[in-house]
């Protein structure tokens, strides 16, 4: 309980402190830490780029089944418009069992290779269903997943907001309590 409210207080320091260019951090006479952007107070701290995730909405857009479009390729027949080499969630992994507890805030991580692209986005999909608008990010947070058996999978989408890929789907399996 005590690592989670110090780990809560911690990133609401750090938040307001996410544009600046540096952190620093000092100790005061009673132990309190303090997280400054004023140089004279302290020594520099790296801090890792905030992932910032949308709420959700109440009543998520429909999701269109159909296949994701084709472009021509130049000189060729069709072929799937996919720039990456790896697309697919990397965690957590096909057929896992998660606790009731470890499915509340649950990261999904993405492996795209080559790095995403500046004018692609990605969003997630659970059950078929949007759970995560489309952002510039290879991680998002389910705030909670129902127990029994979930698919999520992740949606490529272009510059003009157009689903152009889909990761191949993942299962995992939600516990009830008691189970």
């Amino acid at each position: 309980m005590k690592l989670r409210l110090f780990c809560l207080l911690v990133s609401c320091c750090l938040v307001p402190l996410a544009g600046a260019d540096t952190v620093y951090r000092s100790v005061d006479a009673q132990g309190n830490v303090i997280f400054t952007d004023n140089p004279e107070r302290g020594d520099p701290v790296e801090v890792a780029p905030l992932t910032v995730v949308p709420s959700r909405t109440l009543t998520p857009a429909p999701v269109a089944s159909a296949p994701a479009p084709r472009r021509p390729a130049t000189g060729s027949l069709a072929s799937p418009f996919m720039p990456y080499s790896t697309f697919r969630i990397m965690n957590p992994r096909d057929a896992m069992t998660l606790s009731q507890a470890r499915s509340q805030n649950l990261t999904v991580e993405l492996a795209i290779e080559p790095g995403l692209r500046d004018d692609h986005r990605v969003r997630l999909l659970v059950d078929g269903q949007l759970s995560q608008s489309a952002m510039h990010t290879r991680a998002f947070i389910v705030p909670r997943l129902e127990p029994g058996q979930r698919i999520l999978q992740a949606e490529l989408l272009d510059d003009a907001g157009q689903v152009r890929h889909r990761s191949p789907p993942i299962t995992v399996s939600v516990q009830a309590r008691g189970d």
